[in-house]
């Protein structure tokens, strides 16, 4: 079907009888602000529930939002992808969805999937999911974060992480929830430096992990993403894999906090100034 939703993922143009589709994330959280006015902080509070579609930030009414998330979702991610996929259990993709956009931020494999949908009474294997994750890759629903090995300098080949592209569709989903701040702070920065032109990955370091090394051409970044490092364990948890990176390249921790700190040339900083800095 040729629906006309700007889908951030995905938009889908009908040409001389043909689809030409054109990866267009979401709004930025400065596209966003710009769009919508008031405080920052508390546009920033919007965003983070409901996303960046640029209908969405114009809906004031909950229900008649989610209304518009469940017509994405229903007639975009399913119809679109079970059309072109010729996937003939909906069910199961409706599964595998759930537990990805539950998951973000999260190391997950193929067989975990599969071994959870089995043990909740869902028949599958690795190889349908695997064919189902590539399938909402290829519509721009989800992106994959391969694992980069910073001391052996090279891709590893299993346990990815995936983002999602729009944390509005999660929450119709999945309900809006507060226990997983990290990883839905985590994914708006994920896009973020999609949208700056950075190839983002995980980065491993012997046990540790960073969370995002943002490279384009010469140019790297080392990022960890937390919602508040004011807690002692919490700030060393954070700080401690980007000490032991050997290199030069610039290191930030992004957090909500008000007053960031900083050492050993590791710069703290707000999310929300990230968001909105010249790029």
């Amino acid at each position: 079907g040729s629906n006309a939703y700007l889908l951030s993922g995905e938009l889908s143009t009908l040409l001389s009888g043909r689809y030409i589709e054109l990866s267009i994330l979401p709004l930025s959280f400065k596209e966003y602000w710009k769009l919508v006015g008031g405080d920052k902080k508390t546009a920033f509070n919007k965003y983070y529930l409901n996303g960046g579609f640029p209908y969405a930030a114009t809906i004031d009414n909950k229900e008649v939002r989610l209304e518009y998330f469940r017509g994405i979702f229903n007639t975009v991610l399913l119809k679109d992808i079970v059309e072109r996929k010729r996937i003939s259990d909906v069910k199961l993709l409706e599964d595998v969805i759930r537990f990805l956009f539950d998951n973000i931020g999260n190391i997950v494999s193929t067989k975990k999937i599969a071994d959870t949908l089995n043990s909740n009474g869902r028949r599958t294997t690795s190889g349908t999911i695997d064919n189902y994750i590539r399938a909402l890759k290829d519509a721009f629903i989800l992106y994959e974060a391969n694992r980069y090995d910073i001391k052996g300098k090279e891709f590893l080949k299993s346990l990815e992480k995936y983002y999602i592209v729009d944390i509005g569709l999660r929450n119709l989903l999945l309900g809006e929830r507060t226990r997983d701040i990290g990883h839905i702070l985590e994914n708006i920065v994920y896009l973020e430096l999609l949208r700056r032109g950075y190839q983002v990955s995980i980065g491993k370091l012997d046990l540790l992990e960073v969370d995002f090394i943002a490279q384009k051409e010469d140019k790297r970044i080392y990022y960890q993403v937390s919602a508040t490092v004011l807690d002692e364990k919490t700030y060393e948890r954070e700080f401690a894999p980007l000490k032991k990176i050997n290199d030069s390249y610039p290191k930030y921790v992004l957090t909500l906090d008000e007053f960031p700190m900083g050492e050993d040339g590791i710069e703290q900083k707000n999310i929300i100034d990230f968001l909105l800095e010249e790029n």
